[in-house]
């Protein structure tokens, strides 16, 4: 039996992004699917939230000291409807995975500093270049930053709204599991890359919003204080700064074939075990449970 998902896609790009529900195939060869549970996005920090449905206690993050630079708080609800498509992916282990740094001007600075690199022009791919990987503004510029130490660090500002797009230069479709704060995009949990992400079309762009709220919305992601992240506010901020995409090549598809110091800036003390946490935040933490927020 082969396992497939329903995909939904955004209408204004050639995208699509996989639902929870899956695609079961009949040994005659039909085809038979079976509605994804209602839910499974992410909850906003306003409604309020109750002990997780499978029995585990809530448990909330300790209050930690404000922290320096940016996170990615919860942002205004955004439309983002979607439709499904079956997709299976060619193996478990993803094609490619990505991860971007982010953090304001100092902050970058300082960590391309702190792990030893000159700047270079910000540029990220794929393996081969097969797919390219932004941070984009509101109006669509790809925010600036540059590469240093074989780390993608990039430029945000307080307040500022962001969205992660994703472009396919070959001829097949990928699968796209993505991870902001180390919390997945599409329900807010502790992110894993064998959960189930999006979908970018062959010559097609990925455009992500935000964290899914529901089959037809997202909250927009925007740059905020670390204090009023979204990760902050749910599970705990060690992982902000980062966003990582695991990339999954489809079946039949192109799988095996080509394609220091203390630092201060502006206020914020800059500390080696600051510029630590920043460095080695993970995208995918793979916890058993998600910790509701306050």
């Amino acid at each position: 039996m082969s396992l497939g998902t329903r995909v939904r896609s955004h209408p204004w790009t050639s995208s699509a992004v996989v639902a929870v529900g899956i695609l079961t195939v009949a040994g005659c060869g039909g085809l038979g699917a079976r509605k994804a549970a209602s839910g499974g996005y992410a909850p906003s920090v306003a409604q309020g939230y109750g002990a997780p449905s499978h029995g585990v206690e809530s448990v909330r993050p300790e209050p930690t000291p404000d922290r320096p630079g940016l996170g990615t708080s919860w942002g205004e609800s955004v439309d983002a409807p979607l439709t499904f498509t079956p997709f299976e992916r060619a193996s478990a282990a993803p094609w490619a995975e990505l991860v971007l740094h982010y953090n304001d001007e100092d902050g970058v600075a300082a960590h391309a500093r702190y792990v030893g690199g000159r700047p270079a022009p910000l540029e990220l791919w794929a393996r081969d270049g097969a797919l390219s990987v932004a941070l984009v503004d509101e109006a669509g510029r790809t925010l600036p930053g540059f590469t240093a130490g074989g780390r993608t660090l990039v430029i945000g500002e307080d307040g500022e709204r962001y969205r992660i797009v994703v472009r396919n230069a070959t001829d097949a479709r990928f699968e796209i599991v993505a991870s902001v704060d180390g919390l997945d995009v599409m329900d807010g949990r502790p992110a894993d890359p064998g959960r189930r992400g999006y979908l970018v079309d062959p010559h097609g762009v990925l455009t992500i919003d935000g964290f899914r709220t529901s089959d037809s919305s997202v909250a927009a992601f925007r740059f905020g204080r670390v204090a009023d992240s979204y990760a902050a506010q749910t599970v705990g901020d060690r992982n902000v700064g980062v966003v990582g995409l695991a990339i999954f090549a489809e079946r039949s598809g192109p799988e095996a074939g080509p394609l220091g110091s203390m630092t201060r800036g502006r206020g914020a003390v800059w500390s080696r075990r600051e510029l630590e946490r920043r460095d080695t935040a993970d995208p995918f933490p793979r916890r058993e449970y998600a910790i509701p927020p306050r």
